[in-house]
């Protein structure tokens, strides 16, 4: 017999949505907001908000059209609020003085991936034989590429809302992007045509390798913090890391029972949260191919198969919080969790229908989640003070691999905890 877990008691707080018009002919695919975005710096929030349409805001301007009570990202806490889009459908959106300006973007076909990437100009091109570059990128660059049903990427720049560039090599749908984070402008795109493609975009956006190795659809892909690892997944149980220096695969990581969806690097780069159909987000030591905490959506577990068949608790997409210690993940059973990696139950959840992906603002405060019919829906994240052990254990991880902290003269019990085994 199995003990059922403890009920999560937190009901997380609901702060407002982005709504798009509804006409009657709308009611069918191509509306999905596959994608949600947060600007690096925090200066932007982008989603697909269906039928080629990407919508680039302040996010100064969501949190104050919100007016939401948080101590660095907002004003005052009043009651939930709905920032419809039906006002502002027709491009730029005349800015206050000094506040960027908001965007509509028509990718021409429907957009499936998003992402941000900002330039930092002493890391230059990897390509060093080619002295003149039709784009000459500035600290203040911040860029948004968008993966498209027909294959191509469109490059955008943020805050003129134009387009750079445009990529085409896939033959199917570009189903996710990552930005390498060390402001190289390295673009990685997950596609169902079964490859990985890197792209220079300080190069002119020439495409620098393809990574070969799925054998199925490819649905996401993420960098680690310090873009030496990518970790990509998709239709099949295998979690795939690839050395992104050479190019070269690392290993994979078996554990799923079913398709792996979603995945995520902890903000150290010690850990790494992978989504799956199979009703279980995993954390795992990448360093060491090892399972350190289960986050089980189905009570009890599901046998591997049932697990590897349909059920109502598939999920559908996973992210770390910029704390280290709160993954949230969206699931078809119409929840919203927020979870601690030190707990294996819920700390509190949301509802949200037919939620398709999440992200957390740039601050960890706010996280957003995108749905079937386009919208999004924002909640505060749970609140509270991280330990100086785990801000130390962070700092500590982010130059440290899980094999050299074990190789480090320190009681075991001190080795454990930098190692996340006490999870």
């Amino acid at each position: 017999s199995f003990a059922m877990p403890p009920t999560p008691t937190v009901i997380q707080m609901f702060i407002g949505e982005l709504l798009v018009p509804v006409a009657p002919f709308d009611q069918k695919s191509g509306r999905e907001a596959w994608t949600v975005a947060f600007a690096p710096n925090g200066s932007y929030f982008a989603w697909s908000q269906g039928h080629r349409i990407v919508r680039l805001i302040p996010w100064t301007k969501c949190l104050d059209s919100f007016s939401v009570g948080h101590g660095e990202e907002g004003t005052n806490a009043l009651s939930p609020r709905h920032l419809s889009r039906q006002s502002s459908d027709g491009g730029q959106v005349v800015p206050a003085a000094g506040q960027p300006p908001e965007h509509t973007i028509d990718c021409g076909d429907i957009v499936w991936g998003l992402a941000f990437g900002s330039s930092v100009p002493e890391k230059h091109s990897r390509c060093v034989n080619i002295e003149w570059h039709r784009f000459k990128f500035g600290q203040d660059q911040l860029l948004l590429a968008t993966g498209l049903n027909n294959g191509r990427i469109k490059i955008w720049d943020v805050y003129t809302g134009k387009l750079l560039l445009n990529l085409m090599d896939h033959t199917d749908v570009v189903r996710d992007l990552t930005f390498a984070p060390d402001g190289s402008l390295m673009l990685v795109s997950a596609s169902r045509d079964k490859t990985l493609r890197v792209w220079d975009l300080k190069d002119d956006g020439n495409m620098v390798k393809v990574l070969r190795g799925h054998q199925n659809w490819v649905y996401c892909s993420a960098f680690s913090p310090d873009s030496s690892i990518l970790c990509s997944v998709g239709a099949g149980k295998s979690v795939f890391l690839w050395n992104m220096d050479k190019f070269t695969p690392i290993r994979k990581l078996e554990g799923h029972h079913h398709d792996v969806v979603s995945c995520e690097f902890s903000p150290d780069g010690a850990l790494l949260a992978t989504a799956s159909y199979d009703t279980r987000v995993i954390v795992w030591d990448h360093d060491k191919a090892t399972i350190l905490l289960e986050l089980g959506h189905l009570f009890p577990p599901p046998s591997p198969i049932f697990a590897g068949g349909a059920n109502d608790r598939w999920v559908r997409s996973v992210s770390f919080c910029p704390d280290g210690r709160h993954i949230a993940s969206v699931t078809d059973d119409r929840l919203v969790r927020f979870w601690s990696i030190e707990e294996r139950a819920p700390l509190a959840i949301a509802s949200v229908s037919n939620g398709l992906c999440c992200a957390f603002s740039a601050q960890g405060s706010v996280l957003a989640a995108g749905t079937r019919d386009g919208s999004v829906h924002f909640w505060e994240c749970p609140r509270s003070i991280a330990s100086l052990q785990h801000m130390c254990r962070m700092a500590l991880r982010r130059v440290m691999s899980t094999q050299q902290v074990e190789a480090l003269a320190i009681p075991a019990l001190l080795c454990d905890y930098l190692t996340y085994k006490v999870i």
